[in-house]
Protein backbone atom coordinates (compact mmCIF):
# COMPACT_ATOMS: atom_id res chain seq x y z
CA UNK A 1 0.00 0.00 0.00
CA UNK A 2 1.12 3.32 -0.29
CA UNK A 3 2.15 5.50 2.11
CA UNK A 4 1.27 8.13 2.52
CA UNK A 5 -2.28 7.73 0.12
CA UNK A 6 -3.21 10.14 -2.49
CA UNK A 7 -5.94 11.46 -0.38
CA UNK A 8 -3.27 12.91 2.51
CA UNK A 9 -1.34 14.18 -0.29
CA UNK A 10 -3.99 16.26 -2.37
CA UNK A 11 -5.26 17.44 1.11
CA UNK A 12 -2.17 19.90 0.04
CA UNK A 13 -2.07 19.92 -3.23
CA UNK A 14 -4.13 20.45 -5.87
CA UNK A 15 -3.60 18.16 -8.70
CA UNK A 16 -2.11 14.69 -8.31
CA UNK A 17 -0.25 15.54 -11.22
CA UNK A 18 1.36 18.36 -9.74
CA UNK A 19 1.73 15.54 -6.99
CA UNK A 20 4.14 13.82 -9.29
CA UNK A 21 6.09 16.74 -10.76
CA UNK A 22 7.01 17.91 -7.28
CA UNK A 23 8.02 14.13 -5.67
CA UNK A 24 10.26 14.00 -8.63
CA UNK A 25 11.82 17.13 -8.89
CA UNK A 26 12.15 16.41 -4.50
CA UNK A 27 13.16 12.81 -5.04
CA UNK A 28 15.94 14.01 -8.26
CA UNK A 29 17.38 16.51 -5.06
CA UNK A 30 17.81 14.54 -2.74
CA UNK A 31 19.71 11.86 -4.43
CA UNK A 32 22.27 14.97 -5.36
CA UNK A 33 21.96 16.13 -2.25
CA UNK A 34 21.68 13.30 0.45
CA UNK A 35 22.35 15.56 3.64
CA UNK A 36 19.30 18.03 2.22
CA UNK A 37 16.68 16.35 4.56
CA UNK A 38 13.67 18.21 5.89
CA UNK A 39 12.03 15.67 8.41
CA UNK A 40 13.21 14.33 11.30
CA UNK A 41 12.19 11.19 11.13
CA UNK A 42 10.99 8.99 7.57
CA UNK A 43 9.25 6.11 7.59
CA UNK A 44 11.18 4.15 4.22
CA UNK A 45 15.07 5.11 3.00
CA UNK A 46 13.75 5.85 -0.81
CA UNK A 47 13.71 9.18 -1.84
CA UNK A 48 10.56 8.98 -4.27
CA UNK A 49 8.74 8.16 -0.51
CA UNK A 50 10.54 10.64 1.49
CA UNK A 51 9.83 13.07 -1.44
CA UNK A 52 5.93 12.21 -0.91
CA UNK A 53 6.33 11.63 3.07
CA UNK A 54 8.24 15.86 3.02
CA UNK A 55 4.86 16.61 0.31
CA UNK A 56 2.53 15.01 2.99
CA UNK A 57 3.54 17.08 5.81
CA UNK A 58 3.50 20.29 3.81
CA UNK A 59 7.27 20.87 4.06
CA UNK A 60 7.54 21.03 0.19
CA UNK A 61 5.80 23.65 -1.91
CA UNK A 62 5.13 23.88 -5.65
CA UNK A 63 8.22 25.90 -7.45
CA UNK A 64 7.46 27.70 -10.55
Amino acid sequence: MLYPSIHELKKNVDSKYLVVTMAAKRARHLQDEPEDLILDEYKTLKTVSRALEEIAENKVTEQR
